[in-house]
């Protein structure tokens, strides 16, 4: 496990930028002046002292140990000892639905980006709880297995398209199978499944799972996606829509019928997503009803510091760059250049 102890530090990493910015501006009026007194090629050779390469090697040298310095400041760690620690909390697999109708946007920016930052949220808000993410379309697999690493939760959030699934489609039968057999076998604990879609459940059986779901104790909330009235499906970059084999705009519709139904054969609540975080709250505010129990997560708990091989790089890279010089040859540092260019013509 890796992380910075302070990372406010790699902020300062915007100051390369700034330092390439004047190396470049540096060079351009360095060029001019030089330019000013006559034709470069000549007046290099009259410099045969001067080295140009050996000047930008100094810079890079000591361009990159500012770099590695405030890394160095920010405090790499890496975790070297894990733990089996006891935490009070629920377990709640989300199943997203990625299907092409997701990228209507009667929701903004669209329903999928809305539905994964509702699941963002609920991740910075989960603490001592687990979690587990599964997308669906034509077909369901698990994109996170239950866990309480939240942040590789939001990593994987993040890779979220509906390319993921080849087969489009809506199946929710499948997404509820699939978050049955993802939760742990510990007993007392809280579980929720949580189906986020626009409800157009092209495969049937959703009710049945849902209900088969009820049974073993997972309460299935629903968080519906879109406007009833219906929005096209874009398609590509040029403003285009997704059409049908007869060529009319094909319009998707929030089916909340389905989503009602759904969630209350699971025993669990439906929730309208729209531009607010309305659904968000009081989906919130139902888990919250679930009964919390000890359970045991792998976590890191001790870290070593790494800076340590840093500060040693940075400071060899300074000293490097310390005793490069501009001249080739430091000997010839001390004689004048027309006095050179006379001893070559005789």
């Amino acid at each position: 496990m890796f992380k910075f102890a302070n990372p406010e530090y790699l902020y300062l990493l915007s100051v390369l930028v700034l330092m390439v910015a004047l190396r470049i501006i540096s060079n351009v009026r360095r060029k001019k002046r030089i330019e000013a007194y006559g034709d470069w090629k000549l007046l290099s050779g009259l410099m045969p002292d001067l080295s140009t390469w050996r000047n930008s090697l100094q810079f890079w040298l000591l361009f990159a140990a500012f770099g590695l310095g405030c890394i160095m400041l920010a405090r790499p760690q890496f975790g070297s000892k894990q733990e089996t620690v006891t935490r009070r909390g629920i377990e709640t697999v989300i199943a997203l639905d990625i299907s092409n109708s997701m990228l209507a946007d009667d929701v903004a920016p669209n329903r999928l980006e809305k539905s994964k930052r509702i699941v963002s949220n609920l991740v910075d808000r989960f603490k001592d709880d687990k979690i587990g993410l599964i997308v669906f379309a034509g077909d369901a697999f698990v994109q996170l297995p239950i866990t309480s690493d939240f942040v590789s939760a939001k990593v994987f959030l993040n890779t979220i398209s509906p390319e993921l699934i080849a087969r489009q489609g809506t199946d929710i039968k499948a997404a509820l199978d699939l978050a049955q057999r993802s939760f742990t076998p510990n007993e007392g604990v809280g579980k929720a499944i949580i189906v986020i879609t626009d409800g157009e459940n092209h495969e049937g059986g959703a009710i049945e799972a849902a209900q088969e779901a009820a049974q073993k104790g997972f309460m299935v909330n629903v968080l519906g996606v879109g406007l009833p009235s219906g929005s096209p499906i874009p398609e590509g970059k040029n403003g285009q829509f997704r059409r049908d084999k007869e060529g009319n705009v094909v319009v998707t519709k929030l089916n909340e019928s389905m989503c009602r139904e759904i969630a209350a054969a699971g025993n669990g609540s439906y929730f309208y997503v729209d531009n607010s975080n309305a659904a968000e709250k009081a989906l919130v505010e139902q888990l919250d009803k679930l009964a919390k129990a000890d359970m045991e997560t792998t976590v890191y708990t001790e870290y070593d510091e790494q800076f340590r091989i840093l500060a040693w790089i940075v400071l060899v890279l300074v000293i490097v760059a310390a005793v490069i010089t501009e001249s080739r040859n430091p000997r010839l540092k001390g004689k004048n250049w027309l006095k050179q260019l006379v001893e070559r013509k005789e």
